[in-house]
């Protein structure tokens, strides 16, 4: 009798992730996180711990900066209440372990240039940019305070920007420094007159590639409608992305794009439906339609009904499934419980899905409480179908004073991740050993 062998799955193909990704983020003085904690960042990076550890707190001073670029106004240093993360008092944000009112955040990419911003509170005990700190490309670190001088500023520019004659150009203009939102930034202004104008530096393209174009779906993303405005679709989204799931995928349809296949197909793996497609109302309205029946079926094209009518599962892992089609190389997307009203089976089928998107170089943060999850990350990388080197595990813990601490691991080839704390698994294993002492002794009874 011939023996079966077992298929291998053949691995994803992948490459060096692009040089404008994120590849660190570090944090300090934010809520719990009062000494500085870093977060290396790869493609797929899984952030997991207990309630109230402390796992969004490493995303939210960079959602802070989000829709403080984002906001139609110059709301100050920061935005503190907005469409990604609300607060409403200056207490709210800083360590209450730290006597010190400080801030920091910093983003490294993988091209070496690296941004750190740190935020205090003045004399009035107002929010104010402390220094804004940037490493170039070639490791020259220009920081900027509300005291740097013109002619610190004027070695800086020679240095990174040669071939201008600066001492003709500093006969008409002075070099200042103001405060742009988050940032503070060299500008020039005229002798004679009141014009300025800002120069370029490496905040334009962490404000532009991090800040404005995150990417976030939120943990808590609302019950589904009937019927969603529409919006613009493009590059970016302000806000949360949930407000645009609607108008993307009318405009998918609208174009024929691939990805709405892609969607759908995705639908079906996790057993939720097969099909989805959008109805515009009128100009300002747009309707989801979904598919009836898990599967595609004879007639099926015609058995649609409103997202309103089918369970929560589908238009809760939806923001989540467009999130992953939309984003770009190199951006950074954060998704905060994709598990959310998914039955066990399809919190597995989600890994896959994970797993494509970190492929094609999105740097993808998901905070997640399901081990089911987790364990089929592992599984894809022990079964080859998914490069480890994309896939980093962050595990957070609070300590005996309540400050956040970050456990970090790589997988190795076989999808385990060593020393990580195992959580997940001793609960687990703790609830299957109650069950079956209970079982035991009810079975055993005399």
């Amino acid at each position: 009798m011939a023996s079966l062998k077992k298929s291998v799955p053949q691995p994803i193909k992948t490459t060096v992730l692009p040089a404008d990704s994120l590849s660190e983020i570090s944090i300090a003085g934010f809520k719990s996180i009062r000494a500085e904690r870093k977060l290396a960042l790869s493609a797929l990076n899984i952030v997991a711990g207990a309630n109230s550890s402390g796992k969004s707190s490493f995303m939210q001073p960079l959602l802070l900066l989000k829709q403080t670029l984002e906001a139609a106004y110059d709301p100050g240093p920061l935005l503190l209440d907005g469409p990604n993360v609300k607060f409403t008092e200056l207490a709210q944000i800083f360590s209450k372990a730290s006597a010190e009112k400080q801030l920091v955040m910093g983003l490294a990419r993988v091209d070496g240039t690296a941004l750190r911003l740190s935020f205090d509170l003045d004399g009035k005990g107002q929010l104010r940019v402390k220094e804004t700190a940037l490493t170039d490309e070639k490791g020259v670190v220009q920081r900027i305070t509300e005291n740097t001088t013109s002619e610190e500023l004027l070695a800086y520019l020679k240095d990174r920007y040669t071939g201008f004659n600066w001492t003709k150009i500093l006969e008409k203009e002075t070099l200042c420094v103001i405060r742009q939102r988050a940032f503070l930034r060299a500008t020039a202004s005229l002798k004679e007159s009141e014009k300025t104008w800002q120069l370029p530096g490496l905040w334009d393209d962490f404000g532009d590639s991090v800040g404005r174009n995150i990417i976030h779906v939120p943990g808590l993303r609302g019950n589904p409608l009937r019927s969603y405005p529409k919006t613009a679709v493009g590059n970016s989204y302000p806000g949360t992305l949930d407000a645009y799931v609607a108008s993307i995928i009318a405009d998918w349809q609208e174009k024929g794009d691939p990805r709405l296949s892609q969607l759908g197909n995705q639908l079906q793996q996790l057993g939720l439906t097969w099909k989805v497609t959008a109805k515009k109302l009128d100009d300002t309205r747009v309707e989801l339609q979904v598919g009836r029946l898990p599967a595609a079926a004879r007639g099926g094209a015609n058995d649609l009904v409103s997202i309103a009518d089918v369970g929560f599962g589908v238009s809760q892992v939806l923001p989540v499934l467009v999130a992953l089609l939309v984003a770009r190389q190199g951006q950074l997307v954060y998704i905060e419980q994709p598990e959310t009203h998914l039955h066990p089976r399809a919190q597995r089928a989600l890994a896959q899905i994970f797993a494509e998107a970190a492929t094609r170089q999105a740097t993808v943060v998901v905070e997640t409480h399901s081990l089911l999850f987790v364990r089929a990350v592992q599984t894809l990388v022990a079964k080859k179908s998914l490069d480890k080197a994309l896939v980093k595990l962050h595990w957070v813990t609070r300590d005996s004073k309540g400050d956040t601490t970050v456990d970090t691991a790589d997988l190795d080839d076989a999808g385990a991740y060593g020393a990580w704390p195992q959580d997940f698994e001793a609960t687990e294993l703790e609830a299957e050993q109650d069950y079956l002492s209970a079982a035991e002794a009810v079975l055993l009874a005399p």
